[in-house]
């Protein structure tokens, strides 16, 4: 009896031990890019240093099933009416199933296209709609059903990301993100809200094409409102981007056009959409390279210039990017 009662406890006393082996921390890193900026308005120059980003990632699990991620940029500044101004990921993602997970907290907000969907600390330059988006990251909800091997349907509840992250403006997105070949895509309709409560459709493209050391990105997003005279194409915006992998080396390449008819104008005179006006065109492009002298991803220096037609500021940049992990399980 005493022994069956001493192994009894000491079950119970390694319990919360055995269970606690569960939580764990998978990775912890920093990633940082710095830049020095040049560039020319109206043929006067000005030039900078400025750093961009820095950021810190932490990724683990909970317990079974459940994982979480963290990424903190450590040089935005936190506002203090949103006071997780400057945390793009804090969220936990339950494995229910092999085929349905559940994700809640802060998270990417789930627009298709490769720009919108790439690391930032990866982007040397955006178009008119990417930027002027009020947010990428939000608090929300995510269910995502996975039917294939690559392929993934997501519905997400979250705020709209053109309003502000305090008002009480939505989006509902839905989101497929699959593999087929050579063949990637992250494509979304998005039902969203602006700053005024009224709705819009956005139905975006982003396709990703994988030819050996050639990779090139076609993105499309078709903005409409139900009150617009024409529902496709006349709102909208197509990106192009090339990668050519030599050895250490990247060659790249990005344009873009975005386009919104001036007759996309409510009875009351404002624009359908605010975030590229009726009336306006947007096109920008550049060229660049990337080098990586250790052969990995550690390590990445970059020249890149580019411009756009709406500012019409010629812009050049060189700089350095750097990551390493403080712990990695």
């Amino acid at each position: 009896m005493r022994l069956r009662f001493l192994t009894v406890l000491g079950f119970l006393l390694a319990t919360p031990f055995l269970h606690a082996q569960q939580t764990h921390v998978d990775e912890v890193s920093i990633d940082t890019r710095a830049t020095f900026h040049q560039q020319t308005t109206d043929g006067v120059y000005d030039s900078h240093f400025q750093g961009d980003y820095f950021n810190l990632h932490i990724k683990g699990q909970l317990a079974d099933n459940l994982t979480f991620r963290v990424r903190q940029r450590l040089n935005k500044k936190i506002d203090e009416l949103n006071p997780f101004n400057a945390t793009d990921f804090l969220w936990l993602k339950w494995q229910a199933t092999p085929r349905w997970s559940f994700t809640a907290g802060k998270q990417a907000i789930l627009i298709g296209g490769y720009e919108i969907d790439s690391p930032p600390i990866d982007v040397y330059y955006y178009g008119a709609f990417s930027s002027r988006l009020y947010q990428y990251y939000a608090f929300g909800a995510t269910a995502t059903y996975s039917p294939a091997p690559g392929h993934h349907i997501s519905l997400e509840f979250c705020p709209s990301p053109i309003s502000p992250g305090t008002q009480d403006a939505y989006s509902y997105n839905l989101y497929w993100n699959g593999e087929i070949g050579i063949w990637r895509t992250t494509w979304s309709y998005n039902y969203v809200e602006d700053e005024l409560h009224r709705k819009m459709n956005w139905i975006a493209l982003g396709n990703k094409f994988s030819f050996g050391n050639l990779v090139v990105d076609v993105d499309y997003i078709n903005r409409a409102a139900f009150g617009q005279p024409r529902f496709l194409f006349s709102d909208w915006t197509i990106i192009s981007k090339a990668i050519l992998t030599l050895g250490k080396w990247n060659l790249c390449t990005k344009v873009g056009y975005e386009r919104n008819d001036a007759e996309n104008v409510a009875p009351d005179g404002i624009s359908y959409d605010l975030v590229l006006p009726a009336g306006n065109d947007y096109l920008y492009g550049g060229a660049g390279v990337e080098y990586f002298p250790l052969g990995n991803e550690n390590l990445r220096l970059h020249a890149v210039y580019f411009r756009d037609n709406h500012d019409r500021v010629n812009n050049f940049d060189v700089g350095i990017t750097w990551r390493f992990n403080i712990y990695k399980r």
